[in-house]
């Protein structure tokens, strides 16, 4: 990521943070939080990360009143001196969801009895490694020395 993209990141991250508490007068909006705003490298679209707090059916409602609000926030973005505002898409960021999961975890422990299915749902998976798979731990490489002269 350049300097450019991650300033823009933080800029719209603010700016749409304030739109959405300032302005929106949408009912169906609940108490969100702009998490993280991702910029593409051609700055044409923006993915906006947002945590909602509520019950499921809150946060489902939260977040539809959002996407359909993004065109408006759009617009008022269009203050910013940029040469082309990115279209916008909305997220949900869950990862403090995962985290109290997680954190609920360690503070309970699973002895032996119970099933580890909760651990390993709350766990991420590394990239490329299908559910259940083993990771085997990758040794590192030796290098021959090489024989001075």
């Amino acid at each position: 990521m350049s300097q450019r993209t991650a300033r823009l990141d933080e800029l719209l991250r603010e700016e749409i943070s304030a739109v959405i508490s300032r302005d929106l007068t949408d009912p169906r909006i609940g108490f969100v939080t702009v998490t993280d705003v991702e910029v593409t490298s051609d700055l044409s679209q923006a993915t906006v990360w947002v945590s909602i707090l509520g019950s499921p059916e809150d946060q489902r409602a939260s977040l539809a009143g959002l996407r359909r609000a993004m065109p408006y926030v759009r617009v008022k973005l269009g203050r910013l001196r940029l040469k082309t505002i990115p279209q916008l898409h909305v997220r949900q960021d869950d990862s403090a969801e995962r985290a109290t999961r997680l954190l609920d975890l360690i503070e309970h422990p699973v002895d032996g009895t119970e099933s580890l299915a909760p651990v390993r749902q709350a766990l991420p998976t590394p990239s490329g490694v299908a559910q259940g798979e083993a990771v085997l731990p990758v040794e590192p490489r030796r290098h021959r020395r090489r024989r001075s002269r």
